[in-house]
């Protein structure tokens, strides 16, 4: 079971939800920045689901470029695999406007952004879901809540969010992801 590696659902808004797949391919400790004071965080070989927001119309802050910012690494190191795939798939569906490409240097903000740095971590798929509705925490605690999925450090990926995490692991199957997947536009219909 073939899981498509950009999911786009939803309207034609310019802002939006969406999940992040990243699999990583060595176990590893990292400091996700400020977070817990820079405490060492464990991280197993395997999958990871993030879930983020970006809610505006244009600028840094609309899903498009939210996105390919993730998919793009800091300094000279090279993108993720996915990113071109990404920007072919965003001008398609008009994601987005065509000069997608961050045009300073990334910056390391976001506890997610210490992960995807790392050559390692590596996004496999993204599920972006249309909507100026902030869905985030919603998806999010429902994914705490999946017994697929692990909690490694209570609040991590959720600054703006107190009580929930972000940033997960998960031990599941293609068919759970696929799943996922199909499940996209339940997200948007179900009351908070």
């Amino acid at each position: 079971m073939k899981i498509p590696r950009v999911v786009i659902t939803g309207s034609d808004s310019q802002a939006g939800t969406y999940i992040l797949r990243i699999h990583l391919n060595q176990d590893t400790a990292l400091q996700f920045g400020r977070f817990k004071k820079g405490k060492l965080i464990s991280l197993p070989a395997g999958d990871y689901i993030y879930v983020g927001s970006a809610l505006s119309d244009r600028g840094s802050t609309s899903l498009a470029r939210r996105l390919i910012r993730h998919a793009t690494r800091n300094d000279d190191k090279p993108p993720h695999a996915i990113r071109e795939k990404m920007m072919n798939r965003f001008i398609e569906c008009g994601l987005g406007p065509s000069d997608l490409l961050p045009k300073r240097r990334k910056t390391l903000h976001w506890n997610v952004d210490f992960l995807l740095d790392l050559q390692s971590a590596e996004i496999v798929n993204i599920l972006a879901i249309r909507s100026p509705e902030s869905l985030e925490n919603r998806i999010a605690k429902r994914l705490e809540n999946d017994p697929h999925t692990e909690i490694i450090e209570p609040g991590l990926g959720a600054n703006d969010a107190p009580g929930n995490t972000h940033l997960l692991r998960v031990r599941a199957d293609n068919t759970w992801w696929v799943s996922l997947a199909d499940q996209a536009m339940t997200f948007l219909e179900e009351k908070p």
